[in-house]
């Protein structure tokens, strides 16, 4: 259910519809919200806010075609929309300010709100807001792997029945959600730094953290800021709460250390956890007792049995069905039908004997080295995009014996190439995914694979991360009839 009420009561504003605006009033309506950033969060949002009857000016920087479209839509909603730039007196004079994740922290709309006094939240908070306790979630962040879990956490409640779905940073906003009429019993919540910077109302029935590692420096002042953001997802935590976190990660251990509720850890490396990998016996274990043999679940990498001990960990937490006998069985069905979520170690196919595996989620360091470490065949790398702050020197070790070439591209060609020249043949890809691909091609030999796991962001070439993987994995089959 939706709670109209208490949105209103939120932003103190009257319940009335607001009528829409075909041009810019000279003042803002009362009680009119700012959104900006018109991307998928910002337009959800924006959709949110009318549907409460609340008036909405949102803005975005950038301009074309994409974006344009969007805006029309809004504007047919009801939603003040402009393009190309921000009218800064009147973001300043709002009730609200709504930030889609990917807008900087830094940006002028931004500091003409907080110089006002305007509250800024992300388009997270302003969901949770709207939706009812009738609808409860796991909260899920980390460095590496949230995505997979949420996935999984997702696919588990649903094998024990419930009416679930994913949302946030993996993919649908969260104020998609809060649009229907009905939405869902449980909600599997990514949620990344950039949410939770501006969310202060986040409690989740249960909150995890799969990793920590440096990431997103390019927006960061230092590492400590970035652990601050994750360490959000737990500060309403109470007696009654639980944490899920990784007992072999000793940053994580200390940052949770006095986080109030129940702690319960996984581990890969260690048999004093809730949830823990048997080596030995090639056994996934929960609660002191086998779940699944590792042969049985469909996923390549050790990463991937942290992932999924991490979730069905999370589901057994939160769930006392999940705690039965039968409810085991069916975390196990689970994880046996887990399907990994595009765009992360995807094998897109095999064409003249070249393996192409698409990771274009992988947009830190860390992504990129457990990637590679993955890796038995010789393999071409495909390294570049937006610069993230942390060295790709950072990869070599992990680069022996596994990686043949890498060819660098993007804004942060140059860095690649000065960090790993000499060390690892380098090629130049430019700023053109084409000749990145064709270099990849000529590079690649049968028994090969061509491994998309760039470590940096996708903003110089693409939208977002999906539309990069989305383009490599065309290009990847249609290389077989260029060849």
């Amino acid at each position: 259910m939706r709670d109209w009420a208490a949105l209103h009561q939120w932003l103190g504003t009257a319940g009335s519809p607001a009528a829409p605006l075909s041009t810019p009033p000279a003042a803002p309506p009362s009680g009119e919200v700012a959104v900006i950033g018109v991307g998928r969060s910002g337009a959800a949002a924006a959709r949110l806010l009318r549907a409460a009857g609340i008036a909405v000016y949102a803005s975005d920087n950038g301009r074309g075609p994409r974006l344009d479209a969007l805006a029309d839509a809004l504007r047919a909603d009801g939603v003040d929309v402009q393009v190309g730039g921000h009218d800064l007196a009147r973001i300043a004079r709002a009730r609200r300010v709504v930030v889609s994740p990917g807008v900087p922290p830094d940006v002028p709309p931004l500091r003409a709100a907080r110089e006002a006094g305007v509250a800024v939240v992300s388009e997270v908070e302003l969901a949770l807001h709207a939706l009812s306790d009738a609808t409860r979630y796991i909260g899920i962040t980390g460095t590496n792997g949230k995505t997979t879990v949420t996935a999984m956490v997702a696919q588990l409640l649903q094998a024990l029945g419930v009416d679930a779905e994913e949302a946030g940073n993996i993919g649908t906003p969260l104020s998609e959600f809060a649009l229907r009429e009905r939405p869902p019993q449980w909600i599997s919540l990514e949620l990344s730094s950039f949410q939770l910077a501006d969310t202060p109302s986040v409690k989740p029935a249960v909150a995890v953290l799969t990793n920590l590692a440096p990431d997103h420096l390019d927006r960061y002042a230092d590492l400590e800021s970035y652990y601050r953001d994750k360490d959000r997802l737990f500060r309403n935590l109470d007696g009654l709460s639980v944490r899920v976190v990784n007992r072999d990660d000793a940053e994580v251990l200390r940052r949770t250390a006095t986080v109030r509720g129940a702690a319960k850890t996984f581990s890969v490396e260690r048999r004093d956890a809730d949830a823990w990998y048997d080596a030995d016996a090639r056994v996934l274990m929960l609660a002191g007792a086998p779940l699944l043999p590792r042969d049985e679940l469909p996923l390549l990498g050790i990463h991937n049995v942290a992932n999924a001990l991490t979730a069905a960990l999370a589901v057994h937490a939160a769930l006392p069905e999940a705690r039965t006998p039968e409810g085991r069985a069916k975390l196990a069905e689970g994880l046996r039908g887990f399907v990994a979520p595009p765009h992360r170690l995807e094998k897109v196919g095999e064409f003249d004997g070249v393996l192409w595996i698409n990771d274009s989620k992988a947009t830190n360091v860390g992504a990129a080295r457990v990637a590679i470490a993955g890796m038995e065949r010789p393999t071409v790398l495909l390294l570049g995009g937006r610069h993230k702050g942390e060295p790709y020197s950072n990869l070599l070790d992990v680069m022996r014996g596994r990686v043949k070439a890498v060819v660098a591209y993007g804004e942060a060609e140059e860095l690649v190439v000065a960090d790993l020249q000499g060390h690892v043949p380098v090629e130049r890809g430019g700023s053109s995914f084409d000749t990145v691909l064709a270099k990849a091609r000529a590079l690649a030999a049968p028994g090969d694979a061509i491994l998309l796991s760039p470590a940096c962001s996708s903003y110089d070439m693409f939208n977002n991360y999906e539309e990069r993987g989305a383009v490599f994995r065309v290009k990847a089959t249609q290389s077989k009839a260029s060849r």
